[in-house]
């Protein structure tokens, strides 16, 4: 409304859709997609309307990403989808003064993973020997559960 934008684009910030019904001249559009079964298919047609859900397991699955991933995005859109806002847009855990505490949020990696993920950032290879950086890196294969 200030800048004079022409348009918005997004993939995943469904919260612009509801800008639709606040200004005057927007309108939301989006891509038409077929769902069969767990698969989805873009049919490269722009629609009058926005996204009835988010496809964003299923395109992450479409572009490779290892199985144990979307297995776990899965798991927390589920969670999420459980926990969603409450009319009043106050979070449910929120509403009755609940606060999550560190250790309860879904992550997205292992406490083992995250493990291996700190130790492979602090690695300094520019200042190790040869011999250092193979021991280090046979000890990271032996925190990853490889053989």
């Amino acid at each position: 409304d200030q800048i004079g934008c022409r348009t918005l684009f997004a993939t995943h910030y469904h919260e612009l859709t509801e800008l639709a019904a606040q200004l005057p001249g927007v309108q939301n559009y989006s891509m038409a997609v077929k769902e069969w079964g767990d698969e989805i298919i873009f049919l490269r047609q722009v629609v009058k309307g926005s996204a009835g859900q988010s496809y964003g397991v299923q395109v992450a699955r479409l572009a490779g990403i290892p199985a144990q991933v979307i297995s776990r995005a899965r798991e927390i859109l589920e969670n999420l989808e459980q926990d969603a806002l409450l009319s009043d847009s106050t979070p449910r855990l929120a509403r009755h003064g609940q606060i999550r505490q560190e250790e309860d949020r879904l992550e997205l990696f292992s406490r083992e993973e995250q493990e291996l993920l700190r130790e492979i950032k602090h690695l300094q290879p520019e200042t190790m020997t040869p011999i250092e950086a193979l021991n280090r890196l046979a000890k990271l294969k032996e925190m990853s559960g490889e053989e």
